[in-house]
């Protein structure tokens, strides 16, 4: 009898669920704190908002666009501005209006059709890739089945496709499928080493690992936006070239200077 009333209650079931076995390649590097995080993220708000490109996906009633055409735009978006990327997929689109003409298409005349956003050649190989993958493996060109799928899932599918690397799956998270994810560029990876976010041996994927484990979900979305915007615009934080750190701030044109530290 008494068991009967110590029985728990079903938890709703949720759309997506991140693994606790994802591990921090750096655990005893203790920052970010959550205090750094939320400090950082009102210092940047209060000098730029969150531009409306971005901004628009966080709002509960956005309409999300279709997965494959999201993860198509990040792939045009790398290695150029924001501007070419949205006229190479603008373009893209005109020309070919359906991703079953793009898989049918020329190749040169795809090429073509994005090369305002640049490296085009390597671009329409892994688009037109994923495409061929995606058909052979599901008989459709369709990502839409994602929505239903764990964050280590999606990471898993997402993976299988040739060129489409861990910033790429972690932006169609965080934009495309609104899960707490945090994707690290050049101008993220920059800001958190000059910071001490991450240590000084931290390359990318680490760093999107350990950052991950350490930002709070509720921050991740409005503290990424922010860090990158400021990484395009800062002209100290945008002074940085690969993966080697420039001398620390050292002057005051940077308001993220009273948070820089030394990296382990």
């Amino acid at each position: 009898m008494e068991k009967k009333k110590k029985r728990k209650r079903k938890e709703p079931k949720q759309k997506a669920t991140r693994s606790d076995n994802v591990k921090d390649p750096f655990p005893s590097h203790t920052r970010p704190t959550p205090h750094d995080c939320e400090a950082v993220r009102d210092t940047l708000l209060a000098l730029h908002p969150i531009p409306p490109e971005l901004a628009k996906y966080r709002k509960p009633n956005h309409t999300s666009e279709p997965v494959l055409d999201g993860l198509v735009r990040t792939v045009l978006s790398q290695n150029t501005t924001d501007a070419n990327s949205q006229r190479a997929f603008a373009s893209l689109k005109s020309s070919f209006p359906t991703w079953e003409q793009v898989l049918v298409a020329d190749s040169k005349d795809f090429e073509n059709a994005i090369r305002c956003g640049g490296l085009a050649p390597t671009k329409a190989s892994c688009i037109k890739n994923v495409l061929r993958s995606l058909r052979e493996r599901t008989g459709h060109l369709c990502l839409e089945y994602l929505r239903h799928l764990s964050v280590d899932q999606v990471k898993s599918e997402l993976s299988l496709f040739k060129g489409i690397g861990p910033k790429t799956v972690a932006c169609v998270l965080m934009f495309n499928l609104q899960q707490d994810d945090f994707p690290v560029d050049t101008h993220i990876f920059e800001i958190a080493k000059t910071m001490g976010w991450v240590p000084a041996v931290a390359d990318r994927n680490k760093s999107y690992l350990h950052l991950n484990q350490r930002i709070p979900n509720e921050l991740k979305f409005d503290l990424n936006c922010l860090m990158y915007t400021h990484g395009k615009l800062c002209r100290k934080c945008s002074g940085k070239k690969g993966n080697q750190q420039v001398k620390k701030c050292d002057d005051n044109s940077c308001p993220l200077l009273k948070y820089c530290t030394e990296s382990d």
